[in-house]
């Protein structure tokens, strides 16, 4: 997403967001107005170090707030930037600050009155944790937590057209992405041919410097990230999943991987695979792919592949995701909400929904 597009999305649409919305009752003026709540506590990650920031930030600030930020250990140069940013382009000094702190220290600020809520991005456990500390403490906190990506591909889906974005949207960031599909559950009448260009568009990505502009696929981020998704393969292999392609690691290193013959007692089907390792299960049809797909506790989004678009417009409302695209990857936009549910937390960023969350929605309610 092009940040400059988002930052100003909200300086064309913030003053409609926040305006008064006058309601008609029984008063002679009666009116819903947004007031800021003041201190917000981002907890942010590593894997998108700029974007994930400004999308709270943004509608944050702009809707009359101040931040503090608690940045991933590993990008504390990106936090600091930000905070750089932000003064550099007019905020008063102070509004947007960075803390190169630690957790406890955190864990401590949460519960300080001075915090009024927290926005955290990040794995499932550090959601639960945190939003255990605020809600001990009465505050309000925006979840945005891992995910299982369902990506459904039915007999009719386009692959010439849409092969691109299937891949990017298990490859992008070399799979270490919270949108990512990560499990594809491919329908009988066209799961030989996807498998085939599948695997030759992943085998055909360029690996190279994470730095340049050229590099389709890199090293994972840490070691450890790598061996947890060694571990999650093994349990595959082990329960009899085939491997396709991959399957190979050197410390952070692990080379993209396509595993057919999955099952849902598998790691790779159950849990978060983050990093390069695409799932593949095989259906007969669209009822089996939705079984499937909802067999999750996580609920972030859905990405369906067809040529009929009428009738996956009938069955959106089965999948209780937070999104569900068609013909498209998971993304964010600033004018449509992100969030999930179930385990993929709760609460909305962007638009209009994501601007009210720091708010506090005040009646108003006049007799004269």
């Amino acid at each position: 997403m092009n940040v400059f597009f988002f930052c100003d999305f909200y300086a064309i649409n913030a003053e409609t967001f926040l305006a008064d919305q006058i309601i008609e009752t029984d008063a002679q003026e009666s009116f819903i107005c947004y007031d800021p709540l003041s201190v917000i506590l981002a907890i942010m990650p590593w894997n998108f170090p700029f974007w994930q920031v400004f999308r709270f930030a943004v509608p944050t600030l702009t809707s009359g707030n101040t931040a503090l930020l608690k940045h991933a250990s590993n990008v504390s140069g990106c936090a600091l930037v930000i905070q750089e940013i932000f003064e550099d382009a007019g905020y008063p000094k102070g509004c947007f600050q960075t803390l190169l702190t630690n957790h406890k220290k955190i864990e401590n600020l949460i519960k300080d009155d001075i915090i009024k809520a927290v926005s955290l991005t990040g794995s499932e456990k550090a959601g639960r944790h945190i939003a255990k500390i605020a809600g001990e403490n009465l505050k309000k906190s925006v979840l945005e937590l891992g995910e299982n990506n369902a990506c459904i591909i039915l007999d009719d889906a386009n692959l010439d057209k849409y092969l691109d974005t299937m891949v990017n949207a298990r490859m992008q960031n070399t799979g270490q992405s919270c949108i990512a599909a990560k499990r594809f559950i491919v329908t009988i009448g066209i799961y030989d041919e996807f498998i085939g260009k599948f695997t030759k568009r992943v085998k055909d990505l360029k690996f190279g410097n994470p730095i340049k502009t050229d590099t389709e696929i890199a090293t994972m981020a840490r070691v450890d990230l790598a061996l947890d998704l060694d571990k999650q393969v093994n349990d595959a292999i082990t329960k009899g999943a085939k491997v396709i392609m991959g399957n190979k690691r050197d410390k952070a290193y692990f080379a993209p991987t396509i595993l057919a013959k999955v099952t849902e007692d598998m790691a790779v089907f159950k849990e978060e695979t983050f990093g390069p390792v695409a799932p593949i299960l095989k259906v007969n049809n669209l009822e089996e792919a939705l079984k499937l797909t909802t067999n999750s506790k996580f609920g972030l989004g859905t990405m369906l592949f067809t040529e009929n678009t009428e009738e996956a417009m009938h069955i959106i409302s089965k999948i209780p995701d937070g999104a569900f695209f068609i013909n498209e990857m998971v993304k964010s936009d600033p004018r449509l909400p992100f969030g999930g549910t179930k385990a993929s937390g709760f609460g909305r960023e962007l638009s209009v929904e994501g601007i009210h969350e720091f708010v506090n929605i005040k009646t108003v309610y006049i007799n004269k």
